[in-house]
């Protein structure tokens, strides 16, 4: 008898090989691994995400595609992978947070959230019929304090002060890990982030295809910036 190949393990979703692997997630995390980079800082006065979109024709308008979405006035979510399943999770997260101000008349935390979206996440790699989500998100916020959390196609959840998902997450933490200082001021914290994302983009970034949202600890609110404020980032 021949052992059992790969292939009999990685098309059910509920299935685990021999070596305890979940294959059908693994394929998952490969769209992540694929998708345009975005990255998320923590700094000494407020939380940044920065994105960049890949735009597949020069006719597609830039600002119909988005990669930071925002999820109530005080998180805001940014996608790397398939964007349409971003979209179902982002739907998924605003309904959350609308469902929690009108149970408890307060805003829902930003780790509560998250765990929410992971608990979510998690369902759909173990119920037959479906398939992972092929999407990670960095989800930041302010609620008293400056959080920013990682999702993974797994279900598990991560807590960062820096970190990048997508094609470019090697090469930006490896950035971060020698510049990164939590002390940062929200302006040189941007500039690090437009640094990073220009070390791992093909070509020269511009600021229809580049998505930028700050949530600064004094108000509490996410800010999306405009394009020119993002071309002036750039320069």
């Amino acid at each position: 008898m021949y052992p059992p190949s790969q292939s009999a393990y990685d098309r059910a979703i509920t299935v685990f090989s021999p070596d305890g692997r979940l294959f059908q997630v693994e394929y998952a995390r490969e769209a992540v691994k694929t998708g345009a980079t975005s990255i998320g800082m923590v700094c000494k006065d407020a939380v940044i995400l920065l994105a960049q979109k890949r735009l597949s024709s020069t006719l597609i308008v830039g600002g119909s595609h988005e990669k930071i979405f925002q999820i109530d006035s005080h998180i805001a979510a940014a996608s790397s992978g398939l964007v349409a399943d971003a979209r179902k999770l982002v739907d998924m997260s605003r309904m959350e947070a609308q469902k929690h101000r009108l149970t408890y008349d307060e805003a829902i935390s930003v780790e509560m959230l998250s765990k929410k979206i992971g608990d979510h996440i998690q369902a759909y790699t173990q119920y037959g019929g479906v398939r992972p989500y092929g999407v990670s998100l960095l989800i930041a916020g302010v609620d008293g304090t400056m959080r920013l959390f990682e999702t993974d196609p797994s279900g598990a959840l991560f807590e960062y002060k820096a970190t990048a998902i997508g094609s470019g997450k090697k090469a930006v933490e490896e950035l971060f890990e020698k510049e990164y200082d939590a002390q940062l001021g929200l302006d040189d914290g941007l500039k690090l982030c437009v640094k990073a994302l220009k070390k791992v983009s093909d070509g020269k970034l511009a600021p229809d295809v580049v998505d930028v949202a700050v949530i600064k600890k004094s108000t509490g609110k996410a800010e999306f910036l405009s394009q020119d404020k993002v071309a002036a980032l750039l320069k």
